[in-house]
């Protein structure tokens, strides 16, 4: 059960010449980290009445075998779903499975990830697993990687899918400061060549370092991705806006950093749009304030907000997090 940290708004308006302000309640605040644990990469997601949240098993890259997953009716309060899938079930992953992505599509839940730290072709790569339900099981989809080359220098890791308009899935993906995009197969066994026959398109904007990640808002594409190191504190998040999944990506601004008084090296996030608030949360991981370890990382929820011109304001992290809302 997460404790309540009680928050309070000013109310104001103009009476005789003079403001007058009255304390009025928030609601409850759902507390930062989310949930105990050493976790990171965290992808946020809702299905039918829940949010969810699957993230990477912040621990040494031979002991991170296994995803956990977690879920929640109001930000607060979360189940833990152990194991979900293994390196046990996904032969050909050996170690380091990590920055998972999913989707709903025809009444199946699909898991993508990465796993094996890959630095040579066909050491290891993207995978994809398949589960009836959000918490699993899962089963590995193809029993081998979906990607297992290095291609325009973009080390296969970080895949974010995105589901356009149109119903097209993109996979953006890469480490090594080279992000790619492909267009998947609708049973996601493989690519969709583009009009030239090439499998993937470089897309890599100014700064980036891994962790893509795209949403639509008002009709344009906000790509965002993870700058630095992960285990320092220079880790931050930064975003650009196009008129297409396609890019071109100018960089625009960092929205999400550290802060050494809440978190340090916050990164590496995902958004959540929960339609009847309205309301955008960043969900990222940090470094807990003074930890020099790099695995030690926790998942935190911060809000997102937006200018009059549809540009993202600094996200500013905190301890208390963002209002319990309810689905």
């Amino acid at each position: 059960m997460k404790k309540y940290i009680p928050a309070i708004a000013l109310a104001c308006a103009l009476q005789g010449g003079l403001v007058s302000c009255k304390v009025q309640a928030e609601g409850p605040k759902a507390g930062n980290p989310v949930f105990s644990g050493r976790y990171a990469d965290p992808e946020g997601v809702i299905f039918d009445d829940k949010y969810w949240i699957f993230p990477t098993s912040s621990l040494p890259f031979d002991e991170q075998t296994s995803f956990d997953a977690f879920s929640s009716t109001d930000l607060t309060n979360w189940t833990k779903y152990e194991n979900i899938i293994d390196t046990a079930e996904v032969k050909w992953a050996k170690r380091a499975m990590w920055a998972p992505s999913i989707l709903r599509k025809d009444g199946k839940y699909y898991l993508f990830f990465g796993a094996n730290d890959i630095y040579h072709d066909g050491e290891g790569g993207i995978g994809v697993a398949v589960a009836d339900q959000p918490q699993g099981p899962y089963k590995d989809l193809l029993g081998r990687p979906l990607i297992d080359k290095i291609i325009n220098g973009a080390q296969p890791i970080d895949q974010f899918v995105f589901q356009d308009k149109d119903g097209t899935y993109y996979m953006f993906y890469g480490g090594w400061r080279h992000c790619n995009v492909g267009r998947l197969k609708d049973d996601f066994s493989g690519f969709i060549p583009f009009d030239d026959g090439s499998l993937f398109k470089e897309v890599t904007p100014e700064g980036y370092v891994e962790g893509p990640f795209m949403f639509i808002r008002d009709g344009k594409y906000y790509f965002m991705w993870s700058e630095g190191n992960w285990t320092e504190d220079n880790y931050q998040v930064a975003y650009a806006i196009a008129d297409s999944p396609m890019g071109p990506f100018k960089r625009i601004d960092t929205v999400l950093q550290s802060d050494e008084r809440i978190g340090t090296g916050a990164g590496h996030h995902s958004v959540i749009f929960e339609p009847k608030s309205k309301r955008y949360y960043c969900v990222y991981h940090r470094h807990p304030v003074g930890s020099t370890d790099g695995n030690d990382r926790v998942v935190c929820i911060d809000e997102i907000r937006f200018d009059e011109q549809g540009y993202i304001l600094p996200i500013t992290i905190t301890n208390e997090g963002v209002t319990a809302n309810g689905l």
